[in-house]
């Protein structure tokens, strides 16, 4: 049986106070209160600000014990990449993600290379050394240029074992293809949104201003179905964080496939 978690891309949202949080809820409270409704979150914090083991650590007793944790790699482990310093990035993210490794609390660290991170030699030989480097964590990488969509690539990913993202995303030019590729015993799928006009323009935010609609979470549900009947443990997480949207996308979702706690036959 595959083991299935639903949440969203982080959860500490101003403009969720009112349609998510009830009013006048204190930011410290917000971790909780998303723990009543999800069994994971997506922490993406950690991309703008290099986590602390100390903040893990208050965020693990926060949440509560049932909570897990994906946990996205700091920008300068993807975005901005140092080729001559990226080690040190690496070894401070890695020290305070084992945190939740060793709290037994942690699902995936998740690498999210940009459109602009092409299928090239010295990229093809960063990433190999970037996921050596995290090699104890368990790891899902997630490509915004479709050039990396290739055998190739796929295969290396399976021989590690790391988890090649799903996408639901925009169909237009130049994103990578939507496909569910079976590369770990983990399948990891996020859901950004069909916001096609938003998606290219230079405010991002807009990017994730959509709100799925009832017969595309049920051909959602569908889709992990399937996805489950192949691996062991299935993440996924909503991403159209505006106005919290990706709270009721993910509380459809889990209502569509049976509940919270939820396991599908792989």
């Amino acid at each position: 049986m595959a083991t299935l978690l639903i949440g969203t891309s982080g959860y500490s949202y101003n403009e969720w106070v009112g349609p998510v949080y009830p009013a006048g809820t204190r930011r410290q409270d917000f971790l909780s209160l998303y723990a009543q409704d999800f069994d994971t979150v997506e922490l993406n914090f950690s991309y703008y600000q290099m986590p602390k083991e100390a903040q893990l650590q208050n965020m693990i007793q926060e949440g509560g014990k049932a909570l897990h944790y994906s946990i996205k790699a700091h920008q300068s482990l993807t975005h901005t990449i140092d080729y001559t310093s990226w080690k040190d990035s690496a070894s401070e993210f890695c020290r305070s993600a084992d945190v939740l490794l060793h709290a037994d609390r942690l699902k995936a660290v998740l690498f999210q290379f940009p459109y602009s991170f092409h299928y090239e030699a010295d990229q093809r030989r960063y990433l190999d050394a970037i996921l050596r480097e995290c090699s104890a964590f368990p790891l899902a990488v997630e490509f915004r240029n479709g050039q990396w969509y290739n055998s190739r690539t796929i295969e290396a990913l399976r021989t590690r074992n790391i988890s090649l993202v799903s996408l639901d995303i925009p169909e237009t030019k130049g994103m990578p293809p939507m496909m569910d590729v079976h590369t770990s015993s983990l399948a990891y799928l996020r859901l950004h949104g069909r916001n096609g006009e938003a998606w290219w323009k230079s405010d991002a935010a807009g990017r994730y201003d959509y709100l799925y609609s009832e017969r595309e979470l049920e051909a959602i549900a569908q889709r992990v179905k399937m996805i489950a009947s192949s691996v062991d443990t299935v993440l996924v997480y909503f991403n159209n964080h505006r106005r919290g949207q990706a709270v009721l996308g993910a509380k459809r979702l889990i209502e569509l496939l049976g509940g919270r706690g939820t396991e599908h036959a792989s």
